[in-house]
């Protein structure tokens, strides 16, 4: 039987050098799009075309990493939430962070949900964030804050639906979306309204939870 290849750590420039392509990469693609070139973004980090193809294969391969660098950083909130005193403010406050980061990444949402959406890194990204947002969610409806029949699923959408609402004026009013997410989830806690139409949304990565029983207060 062979023994499987021996994967040699980067060298510590090497190391350096990513980092510095990832961080020049993550300015260029939140202020211009998802259309900027490999040799802007090499330009940018003050290193040859030449070296970002020997970090990343592929424009897709970088594109991917930006995005899971940054969902990692949004799951990461989320987990400290998760923790919080107040699981109702936990969830406003993780709603609030995710819209803020499309707000000001103008490619976050251009790849995560464009090309690089069915690269493993962002698919990871996707059922990190998937399990992080349904804790926050179930804990608000454990505790009455929420309604009970709103999902996970139904809370990325929602955040994806605000940021969409404002996108077009961020430019100009790039603070316009904190007043339609407090009238979403003042919706969001209407507990004595009907029962919402239809099944809830579904997860790519997995079913969606079913709401807990806890009446609210």
């Amino acid at each position: 039987m062979e023994n499987p290849p021996v994967i040699k750590p980067l060298r510590s420039d090497a190391v350096r050098t990513r980092k510095l392509l990832v961080k020049a990469a993550g300015e260029a693609f939140a202020e211009l799009g998802s259309e900027v070139s490999v040799a802007q973004i090499a330009e940018r980090a003050g290193i040859g075309k030449g070296t970002v193809f020997r970090h990343f294969a592929t424009k897709e391969d970088l594109l991917a990493a930006i995005v899971y660098e940054n969902m990692f950083l949004l799951v990461a909130v989320g987990k400290r939430l998760v923790q919080s005193e107040d699981p109702t403010e936990g969830l406003r406050a993780f709603m609030s962070a995710a819209i803020e980061l499309q707000v000001k990444d103008r490619a976050f949402c251009q790849v995560a949900q464009g090309e690089a959406r069915h690269h493993p890194e962002v698919r990871k990204g996707q059922e990190m964030l998937d399990e992080v947002t349904e804790a926050l969610t179930d804990r608000a409806r454990r505790r009455g804050g929420v309604r009970q029949d709103i999902t996970g699923q139904d809370v990325m959408l929602l955040i994806s639906g605000i940021y969409q609402t404002v996108s077009p004026v961020v430019a100009t009013q790039p603070h316009l979306w904190r007043r339609y997410l407090h009238l979403v989830f003042d919706s969001m806690q209407a507990c004595d309204a009907p029962e919402l139409p239809g099944p809830p949304p579904l997860s790519k990565t997995r079913a969606a939870s079913p709401p807990s029983q806890p009446q609210c207060t």
